[in-house]
C-alpha cells in the first residue's frame, strides 16, 4: 500500500496555526522543538519548513528563521490524502516529460512539481536523486535540478543495456522445466497477442501496455536485486515511447505483435540459440523504433 501524506498535511496545518499565534518577526522554534510540538519526525519538519518558506510565511536560514506574515485560510492544505508510490511517481514524472514536451535543459521547480505530482517535496528530491543515476536529470552546481532529457545517445545506451539484460533472461527462460509457472504466463500472453491482432484496426494503441507486460514477464525469471531499478526505468521509457511517434503506429504495432509471437515460439522450442536470435531481432526493432520516436518528437518541437 502506498504511503499516505496525511502526517505531512496535518503537521503543515498545525505549523500554520503556530504561525497564526506568533507575531511578525518572532523566531521560529528549532527543528527539535517543532518535531515535539507537531508530533512528527525531523524529516517531516524540514519539509514543513521548506513549504512555509516557499509560501513566504517564514523567512531566514538555519536557526535564524522568523515569521514573515500571518497565514490565511488559503494557505491550508486540504489534500491530497495519499502520497504516490515510487512506481506511480516514476510513471507520472515520465508521463509529464513526454506529454508536456519538456525540452532538455529545463530547470525543474521542485516545489511546483511536488504540488503537481501530489508528493512531499523531500520525496520528490529523493526520487530525482535516484533518477540522476540514469543521467535523466542532473543536480545543478548551485542547487536544484536540470532535465537532461532523452537523447539519441541515451536511447542507444539504454537499448544496448536492455538487450544485455533480456538476452540473459531469454537464455535462462528457454532452459526452465515444463512445470515452471512462466510457461502458463507465456501462454496467456500469446492469447492476449492474438486477441489484439483480431482487433488491431481499432485498438492498435493498446499494444504499449501489452509490450510492457511481455518484457516484464520474460525478465521476471531472473531475480537480481541490483538490476531491478534499471528494469523499472527501462520498462517506463520503452512503454511511453510508443506515445511519441504516431506515424505508422498501427503498422508498427502489428509487426511488433508478430515478433512477440515468434519470440514466444522460439522460447518454447527450448533451443537457446533460436530464443536468443528471436530476442535479438525484436530488441533491434525496439531500439530502432525508440530512435525513430526521438527523432519524431524532436521534429514536433
Amino acid at each position: 500500500m502506498a504511503r499516505t501524506n496525511t502526517r505531512f498535511i496535518e503537521a503543515y496545518n498545525k505549523a500554520l496555526t503556530l504561525c497564526t499565534k506568533a507575531t511578525i518577526g518572532e523566531p521560529v522554534p528549532s527543528e527539535n522543538a517543532l518535531a515535539s510540538q507537531l508530533d512528527v519526525s525531523r524529516t517531516i519538519v524540514r519539509s514543513v519548513l521548506m513549504r512555509l518558506h516557499e509560501n513566504q510565511i517564514i523567512s531566514g536560514t538555519g536557526r535564524n528563521k522568523v515569521v514573515l506574515r500571518q497565514p490565511t485560510p488559503d494557505d491550508r492544505l486540504e489534500g491530497p490524502t495519499r502520497l504516490l508510490s515510487i512506481e506511480e511517481l516514476e510513471s507520472r514524472f515520465l508521463d509529464w516529460i513526454l506529454r508536456m514536451d519538456v525540452p532538455p535543459g529545463t530547470v525543474l521547480n521542485v516545489a511546483q512539481l511536488s504540488k503537481e505530482f501530489s508528493v512531499a517535496t523531500h520525496t520528490l528530491q529523493e526520487f530525482l536523486n535516484a533518477l540522476s543515476r540514469f543521467s535523466i536529470v542532473t543536480r545543478r552546481p548551485r542547487g536544484g535540478w536540470e532535465l537532461n532529457g532523452f537523447t539519441a545517445d541515451f536511447a542507444v545506451e539504454l537499448s544496448d543495456f536492455r538487450a544485455m539484460l533480456e538476452l540473459n533472461s531469454a537464455r535462462h527462460l528457454a532452459t526452465l522445466p515444463e512445470d515452471h509457472p512462466i510457461w502458463a504466463k507465456l501462454e496467456a500472453l500469446e492469447a492476449s497477442h492474438h486477441d489484439l491482432l483480431a482487433r488491431i484496426d481499432d485498438d492498435y494503441h493498446d499494444f504499449s501496455v501489452l509490450d510492457e507486460k511481455f518484457h516484464e514477464t520474460i525478465n521476471s525469471v531472473v531475480k537480481n536485486r541490483f538490476v531491478k531499478d534499471f528494469q523499472n526505468i527501462i520498462s517506463l521509457v520503452f512503454h511511453y515511447h510508443f506515445q511519441w511517434n504516431k506515424s505508422d503506429e498501427r503498422t508498427r504495432n502489428e509487426a511488433a505483435i508478430h515478433e512477440h509471437l515468434a519470440y514466444i515460439d522460439a522460447l518454447r522450442s527450448r533451443d537457446t540459440d533460436r530464443a536468443e536470435r528471436a530476442a535479438r531481432t525484436h530488441l533491434m526493432t525496439s531500439k530502432q523504433t525508440l530512435l525513430d520516436s526521438l527523432k519524431a518528437n524532436a521534429h514536433m518541437r
